[in-house]
């Protein structure tokens, strides 16, 4: 049998801020990274940009083979994990190989939901999660007139600048009232929904795809107020799930994820969970929650692999707070924290400003002075002062106003006084 002192299951960024860290304590110990994709580990950010063409794949690498031999760590592509079984300390793969683990990193990320839509089975439509993904995507676009996205998130949207660019005629199709709901206010959605207007997608919030049917090499979709739209491009973007299909019958406490305490350990000794998969503390707490963002599934990773190589400067996770930053159309936008999408916190203060010469909206949520959370379309911020400052706990009181208008200058003063 196959044994490694320590076995990561995954390749993305958690796993690789987890062998950094493993690392770092123990140059010594057998180290071995078992990943489902054919592929080197590759950044999901960038895949985008693959499919636009401004990213060759090869730029998306993030280790190539001489990183892993000069670290002494095995990596195996093509290994899809079936099964762990904690009491024996082994992991098995899809072709019946086993694999003995003195201590066990589980990082398998998340996969596409596909919806329950009558027919979509029937059809062929494209997701953007891999870097197959994203190549296969940017061959179907040299040959496509007419493209539908089902999903209004961030990598619809992503898919949606990149088709239109292209010269396709786009439709976005978003159950929910607003372009990225997830992310924005209403406001601020609308504007950024009318920079892709201007560009020539059409949105469809509000309605749900009910039906898809083959039509000749494209596809008919049918919404559930009766329109139909012909397409030779179908993206499914409806979101991710945790990827927990191989832990069926294990004994690993789950919910939406992995549960994990604050040093991404796992109900069974021995094993950790970290990034997409990972269902861990959120900041201030209480309760848990799939980040989902690279920022924290790096901040997870390193957390996981110190834990598990005993390193004495091990500090707890402290928590997840939501981070985006989001380009489109050479315009930006960026969201921070809780309280700036949907209803607010109880308790919550909301202030808005309007910047008309810029174009610039922002929006702010403050409890007790302190700061929630901030969502902008097109002001320049700082995603890591801010997200410092919800971590601190940082009293806004004697300058919130000023901090209201000039968020990033403002913020930039009280952190450099902060980190003196």
């Amino acid at each position: 049998m196959n044994t490694s002192d320590y076995l990561i299951v995954g390749s993305s960024h958690a796993a690789l801020e987890a062998m950094a860290a493993i690392r770092l304590a123990d140059p010594e110990g057998s180290l071995t990274v078992l990943t489902r994709d054919r592929h080197l580990p590759y950044s999901p950010t960038l895949l985008p940009y693959v499919v636009s063409g401004r990213s060759a794949p090869a730029k998306a690498v993030l280790r190539d083979a001489a990183f892993f031999a000069g670290q002494h760590i095995r990596f195996e592509r093509g290994a899809p994990v079936a099964a762990v079984r904690p009491e024996a300390h082994e992991v098995a793969l899809e072709d019946g190989t086993a694999w003995h683990y003195g201590k066990l990193l589980l990082a398998t990320g998340a996969t596409p939901v596909v919806p329950a839509i009558a027919g979509l089975d029937s059809v062929r439509f494209h997701r953007l999660r891999t870097l197959d993904d994203s190549l296969a995507l940017r061959e179907a676009i040299g040959t496509a007139r007419r493209a539908v996205v089902l999903g209004a998130g961030l990598i619809g949207m992503h898919a949606a600048e990149n088709l239109a660019e292209a010269g396709i005629a786009v439709t976005v199709i978003e159950p929910r009232d607003q372009v990225l709901p997830s992310y924005f206010d209403a406001e601020a959605a609308a504007m950024i929904a009318a920079s892709f207007a201007a560009h020539g997608v059409v949105f469809r919030t509000g309605r749900s795809a009910v039906a898809v049917a083959p039509d000749g090499a494209g596809s008919r979709v049918t919404l559930d107020d009766g329109a139909v739209l012909e397409a030779d491009l179908l993206l499914v973007a409806t979101g991710v799930r945790a990827d927990l299909g191989y832990l069926a019958g294990a004994a690993i406490a789950t919910d939406r994820g992995i549960l994990v305490d604050a040093t991404m350990q796992t109900s069974a000794p021995g094993i950790w969970a970290a990034g997409d998969v990972a269902e861990a503390p959120v900041f201030p707490g209480p309760g848990t929650a799939l980040a989902g963002i690279l920022p924290e599934a790096v901040a997870q990773g390193r957390t996981a692999g110190m834990a598990m190589a005993g390193d004495p400067a091990l500090a707890p996770y402290r928590g997840s707070v939501p981070r985006n930053t989001y380009c489109f159309f050479g315009q930006s936008a960026i969201s921070v924290g809780t309280g700036v999408a949907g209803a607010p916190p109880e308790g919550a203060e909301l202030a808005t400003r309007h910047d008309a010469n810029a174009g610039a909206y922002w929006r702010i949520a403050l409890k007790d002075d302190r700061l929630l959370g901030i969502a902008a379309v097109n002001l320049p911020l700082d995603a890591g002062i801010l997200h410092e400052m919800i971590l601190r706990r940082v009293d806004l009181g004697p300058v919130r106003d000023r901090f209201l208008d000039q968020p990033r200058a403002t913020g930039r003063m009280l952190m450099s006084r902060q980190w003196r």
